[in-house]
């Protein structure tokens, strides 16, 4: 069952307390998984229960999304604040310094905190931050849409569309390149989660300036990318590479945006393979 853990951040307006929801298992060296935009820590169960038997894994609402709280008013959600928050949080919950996954702005952040010493690897999954001005207005009239969406529909014709293959590709489509495989459960809880997402429009106003150009020092870096990402287009993976030239790049064949559904064994063994 997920827990939840409060803990204490610095703000412009002084210490404020916020709270996070996370699930933990396994046990092993600790890795801490980052979902993306509008997603909570389920985008993570087809690969959880393989990682939890090599790892102590960690897979956290971020903060103004799943059942985790907003920043504290006036907070911005961009990553020079978001970043400590999730130091903040491995600090609360006795992860020290451990191995990094994310997907997206998942992807992102944690390489903002390899960036930044707070993590011993990184695997980056089709992370935000490599994408050209056209590129990112493309991505995030995406969002947009599929925010949009899951507002206007009503829960039950989202329940409904849940349960054939054909509805499943109608909600999810732009995340999975296999919706189908998809469970009913899991597409209506990601839409009411992206639904209901608190940070959204925070988050995505914040991303309108992220790039990540810098360098990760001393810390070994994997980036893999779907080749059939329709958010975030492939050759945004060759942008990874030139700017993290030591990085290893990996391509996910048959896999979409959020690949951990799509192929769960080989995305497993690709974050295994980088969290040595």
């Amino acid at each position: 069952m997920p827990a939840r853990i409060a803990f204490t951040i610095e703000t412009p307006a002084g210490p404020r307390t916020t709270s996070l929801t996370y699930e933990r298992r396994g046990a092993g060296a600790p890795l801490l998984l980052l979902h993306g935009i509008g997603h909570h820590w389920q985008a993570w169960e087809p690969v959880l229960d393989v990682l939890a038997a090599e790892r102590e894994v960690v897979a956290v609402d971020l903060p103004g999304f799943g059942a985790s709280d907003g920043l504290p008013e006036g907070v911005p959600y961009d990553l020079s604040t978001v970043v400590p928050v999730l130091g903040a949080f491995c600090e609360a919950v006795g992860f020290e310094r451990p191995h990094v996954a994310g997907n997206s702005l998942g992807g992102l952040l944690a390489l903002e905190l390899g960036r930044e010493g707070l993590v011993r690897s990184v695997t980056a999954l089709s992370p935000a931050g490599f994408w050209s001005e056209s590129e990112r207005r493309y991505a995030f009239g995406a969002l947009r849409a599929m925010r949009g969406a899951a507002l206007a529909l009503p829960v039950p014709l989202i329940e409904r569309l849940s349960r054939s293959a054909a509805g499943r590709t109608v909600l999810t489509s732009t995340i999975y390149a296999r919706p189908g495989r998809r469970s009913p459960e899991a597409v209506v809880a990601e839409t009411l989660a992206l639904r209901e997402a608190t940070g959204f429009h925070q988050t995505l106003a914040a991303g309108r300036t992220a790039l990540f150009r810098d360098v990760v020092p001393s810390v070994p870096v994997t980036v893999a990318w779907g080749n059939g990402d329709r958010l975030l287009l492939r050759r945004q993976g060759i942008r990874a590479k030139q700017a993290l030239p030591a990085a290893r790049l990996v391509r996910l064949p048959g896999c979409g945006h959020v690949p951990m559904n799509d192929d769960p064994a080989l995305v497993a063994r690709v974050i295994l393979d980088g969290s040595r």
